[in-house]
């Protein structure tokens, strides 16, 4: 597989090293970037996409640009940002292309966590997804709680059906963490599921794993989430070093 990644932050620049660990890859083209720090012979800078299968980037604010190039060039795209120009959709579902987005957060991360629990779970109850975001820790709010170090934390409620709660955290470490109520095997349960990492590192592998998951086949044409095939981007997530933690009562 060759992989292009413009990077500007922290993530895509961990995300292609996790890349770099592959077996299968050929070449990680860095595209728009002079060079690279990573003593790699498949590490090349480019400027060209052609020859490329996908094309990964954690730049938000020019994620829509990206995407579009990605498109005119033939190549599917994964990008950090959580959404795009509303007709990329569209335009890449009629080209047989596939668009991933907000694919470099935690969030996700916690979403398909929680699909994946609800799929192993008879007679579901309840489901709540908590995730860290940086900022001033609460002191009041919702438990949450996740592997250490993050450990347990308040948090706040951002939505329902699934009960869904930010987690402001300060600091390095960010974690996601889901609990599901129901039966399995016909006895009730509660099941609490979570990872916690350095922050960098967790967006580095969802966004590598959202490249090696649409690679894989995991995700069709058009505009996606990671949430739309959870299995596929959590077998590669798992794949690239992610840890997750259970406990089932």
């Amino acid at each position: 597989m060759r992989i292009a990644l413009h990077a500007v932050g922290d993530a895509a620049q961990r995300a292609g090293r996790i890349l770099l660990a592959e077996s299968d890859l050929v070449a990680l083209g860095l595209y728009g970037h002079g060079g690279s720090h990573v003593a790699d012979r498949r590490t090349i800078a480019i400027r060209e996409l052609t020859g490329f299968d996908i094309l990964v980037t954690d730049d938000v604010d020019a994620a829509s640009a990206f995407a579009g190039i990605a498109l005119d060039d033939g190549l599917d795209c994964v990008v950090s940002a959580a959404a795009v120009d509303a007709d990329l959709d569209q335009r890449y579902a009629a080209a047989a292309r596939t668009l991933l987005v907000d694919s470099g957060s935690v969030s996700s991360i916690a979403a398909c966590l929680a699909s994946h629990e609800v799929a192993r779970t008879d007679g579901v109850a309840a489901v709540t997804m908590a995730w860290t975001v940086p900022g001033k820790p609460l002191h009041r709010g919702q438990a949450i709680a996740f592997p250490d170090p993050v450990g347990g934390r308040w948090g706040r409620r951002v939505g329902r059906s699934p009960e869904r709660i930010e987690v402001p955290v300060e600091g390095e470490w960010a974690g996601a963490s889901v609990t599901v109520l129901g039966r399995v095997a016909g006895e009730s349960t509660r099941r609490v599921v979570g990872v916690a990492d350095h922050r960098g590192h967790l967006e580095g592998i969802a966004l590598a794993a959202g490249a090696l998951a649409i690679l894989a086949g995991g995700f069709g044409s058009g505009l996606h989430r990671p949430g739309d095939a959870p299995e596929a981007y959590l077998a590669a997530a798992l794949r690239v070093g992610l840890g997750v933690a259970a406990i089932t009562r």
